[in-house]
């Protein structure tokens, strides 16, 4: 059965996030319903996993199977056919490239891993709202960035699950965890993991800030995860400041794509 990965981006802010759910508009219905329209055929994909309601994705992967033998919708032109279905789509959803992939290679179940980076600003820009999270002060740094440093390695991030998240366990290999500064006034948590648990970055970076308003200490994070008890941990950052940056698949399996090519990465 030939498989085809779809390397989309979109803005999260009108969408209830990628899953189809019964009454909520979210990214996977709304890509399913034009591509059905386009192909007058019904379409189902497999994404890469859920994102949360209002959540950006710079690089999301999602895979659509064909019978065998089946025409391709895009084979008489396929510049022309990715052209008209993004004017089909909404301006904060697009897609970038067709990629041709093995069918054992599972959008969801393949990846290696996943970055997610959150966005914080503390000197007030209106054209970053919906994008970033504004704090009216800036934390103290140092205390954060000695608080982040408890959290690498393989351990049970239980303490930033959303409970009833339906994950079998808490475990996760944190690969990644870096504050960047790209702008004056601007900082950027980047979090690569071999998976994360529903809420997990948000979570984790609501507890953060919290050590730089001094509301807790940072030399209590270790013991914070040890418990792995989300009441202890602190309140969820908005879903408005978080992005899906990259996921990583077995090397060279998505390095050429049949059309398309992949945006230019963008740093917070």
């Amino acid at each position: 059965m030939p498989r085809f990965f779809l390397h989309l981006s979109y803005d999260g802010g009108a969408y209830h996030g990628w899953q189809k759910q019964p009454n909520a508009i979210t990214v996977q219905e709304t890509l399913e319903k034009a591509l059905s329209t386009y192909t007058r055929q019904e379409v189902f994909l497999t994404g890469q996993g859920r994102t949360d309601t209002g959540v950006h994705a710079n690089c999301f992967y999602a895979h659509w199977d064909f019978k065998e033998g089946e025409a391709l919708p895009w084979e008489a032109n396929p510049e022309v056919w990715l052209a008209r279905l993004n004017r089909m789509l909404p301006p904060d959803l697009a897609l970038h490239a067709v990629i041709g992939v093995p069918e054992t290679l599972h959008a969801r179940f393949s990846a290696l891993s996943r970055t997610y980076r959150y966005r914080i600003h503390w000197t007030k820009d209106p054209f970053l709202a919906g994008r970033s999270w504004w704090l009216p002060a800036q934390p103290d740094w140092e205390a954060v960035i000695s608080a982040t440093e408890a959290l690498p390695g393989t351990r049970d991030f239980g303490a930033f699950a959303r409970s009833g998240g339906g994950q079998k366990h808490n475990l996760c290999e944190l690969r990644r965890a870096e504050w960047t500064f790209p702008a004056p006034g601007e900082a950027c948590l980047t979090l690569q993991a071999n998976r994360f648990l529903r809420n997990m970055v948000r979570a984790v970076v609501g507890t953060l800030i919290e050590v730089g308003r001094g509301y807790r200490k940072a030399d209590l994070m270790e013991q914070l995860i040890q418990e792995a008890n989300r009441s202890a941990a602190g309140t969820s950052a908005p879903a408005h400041g978080l992005y899906l940056e990259h996921v990583e698949y077995p090397k060279g399996l998505l390095d050429q794509p049949l059309f398309g090519e992949a945006p230019p990465l963008r740093q917070p």
